[in-house]
């Protein structure tokens, strides 16, 4: 094994547990007997608890270096550039092949690693109290799990093919949670959401397998910032995994399978969907896009900045037509992924530190709203909004919530949608130039048109007379609810006051991603 650690095996056994512990969790939840499907319910979020204080306690067993804050060891600058992980196992996995079983976690997925724990306790949590119609609560808990430990994985896995692997476990059991607890039209939406992203994975292994037989390994601490591969592969290589992860993510035009699949998933299904799966792409396309194909990500950045502007403008327009709650909330990622993907696109620290923050606001904010719309629809028997107003009427705390959580994610100053939007702008201003300085001022414009969009969304719900299906929402706010509610909330305020807490020790291992580029 290979690992830095302060106390023996510990930091690789808190690695290893990250994904042994959610899987066992799912095998146990789902091996349990339908009359005992509420204990299931518990049993998983008990699984899910550990698994998020594992995320919690892992940085506790890592060694301070001089140059890193708290935990945190890099080496750029004069030593080798590329990842080094503050806590990192590798083992032999397929040995005739080379394969290796390599996970580890630095400052850019150690954010992404704990708001998965987060979310996933929450939505287990959240099973408790409801479990949509369509299958066994024990069976969608199970799922979740499943999920957990495929997004996990691609968070921690630093071989390429291990990446592959992982990114590929959350397709069925998302396509499962869709078809068997959604909406009405769930079963399309589910195979729109398995089509798109089937194509992804043939273009994910396409690029995967181009890097290792050009490069002959497929570890990235190898492979970033060591520039192995020429600029003709990497450019081959880049346009795959850039597609791949486009369609994950998903950034325009290649979204058109988000709308559905949010509209008609369940709502823990959404809030896992919008919270952590779309991660799973930008992060790849910094982790791996960036780190195997530098100079290809840099000489695309003119390209990536006009769709990430397009997507911006695009969806904010489409999102001002909408007269669903959760289609709307569902539009509004494909313009929040637009300004991550601007910070991507300028190739600079800022911009992927813009990035970073966005990510990890957009799980925070939207994967509220969507327990807030779950609930309205829930209640409301519909998410219209033309059968839908005066909610400040009839449920008060509801309303202050939804309120809070649309001002949040437009980007307000002093919450944490704010950070990713205004970094993303000023990295675009910072990269310098007329056509940036375009980009900057569009997005700009995208951020006031986001504005418009959620203030349009505020208006129609929770101001005016309150229809007959509003009289039918309960104002009372059950505990499970509040539970799974307010730890978004405190920690949306939290990274609005404090973004050090995602932005410490980030800095350096951009450096090393982007430190290959000429």
């Amino acid at each position: 094994m290979s690992y830095t650690t302060t106390a023996g095996d510990l930091p690789a056994f808190l690695l290893v547990a990250l994904l042994l512990v959610p899987a066992v969790g799912a095998a146990v939840v789902a091996l349990m007997p339908a009359r005992e499907d509420r204990r299931a319910r518990v049993i998983a979020t008990i699984f899910a608890a550990v698994t998020f204080l594992i995320t919690l306690a892992l940085p506790l067993t890592t060694v301070a270096a001089p140059g890193g804050f708290g935990w945190f060891a890099y080496s750029v600058g004069d030593g080798p550039p590329g990842i080094t992980p503050w806590a990192n196992v590798s083992v032999p996995w397929v040995p005739a092949l080379g394969l290796e079983f390599h996970l580890g976690v630095d400052g850019i997925s150690y954010p992404l690693i704990v708001l998965t724990g987060l979310l996933t306790v929450l939505c287990c949590a959240y099973t408790i109290k409801k479990v949509p119609q369509g299958g066994s609560g024990r069976g969608l808990a199970a799922l979740l799990l499943v999920l957990e430990v495929g997004v996990l994985g691609t968070f921690l896995a630093l071989d390429l093919i291990l990446f592959f692997v992982m990114f590929e476990v959350v397709l069925l059991p998302m396509y499962a949670v869709i078809a068997g607890w959604g909406g009405p039209e769930r079963r399309a939406a589910a195979r729109k959401f398995v089509l798109y992203t089937l194509a992804g994975s043939v273009l994910l292994l396409l690029g995967v397998v181009t890097v290792v037989a050009e490069a002959g390994t497929g570890d990235l601490m190898v492979l970033t910032g060591a520039d192995p591969l020429g600029r003709t592969t990497q450019t081959v290589a880049f346009t795959l995994l850039l597609l791949a992860f486009a369609v994950k993510a998903p950034l325009w035009p290649l979204h058109t399978w988000l709308p559905d699949a949010h509209t008609e998933a369940p709502t823990v299904g959404s809030v896992i969907l919008a919270g952590v799966l779309l991660k799973m792409g930008t992060y790849g396309l910094i982790r791996v896009g960036i780190g195997v194909a530098p100079d290809a990500a840099e000489s695309a950045g003119p390209v990536l900045g006009l769709f990430a502007v397009l997507a911006i403008i695009f969806g904010a327009l489409i999102c001002l037509r909408q007269h669903d709650l959760k289609r709307l909330i569902a539009y509004s990622s494909v313009g929040h992924m637009g300004f991550v993907l601007l910070g991507i696109a300028t190739f600079t620290t800022t911009g992927i530190q813009a990035a970073l923050i966005g990510n990890v606001a957009h799980g925070l904010i939207t994967g509220l709203l969507f327990f807030l719309a779950g609930t309205i629809k829930d209640r409301a028997g519909t998410g219209s909004f033309n059968q839908l107003s005066g909610l400040r009427e009839t449920a008060p705390r509801l309303a202050g919530l939804l309120g809070f959580a649309a001002v949040a994610s437009l980007g307000l100053p002093g919450l944490a949608g704010f950070w990713g939007e205004a970094f993303a702008v000023v990295a675009a201003v910072q990269a310098g130039g007329p056509y940036w300085l375009t980009l900057a001022v569009l997005a700009a414009i995208g951020g006031a048109l986001t504005a418009a969009y959620f203030l349009r969304l505020l208006r129609r719900l929770t101001h005016g007379p309150a229809t007959p299906a509003m009289h039918q929402v309960r104002p009372a706010i059950a505990t499970a609810e509040w539970f799974a509610w307010a730890p978004l909330i405190l920690l949306t305020l939290a990274v609005g006051l404090a973004p050090v807490l995602v932005l410490a020790n980030t800095s350096e291992p951009i450096t090393g991603l982007l430190v290959g580029a000429p």
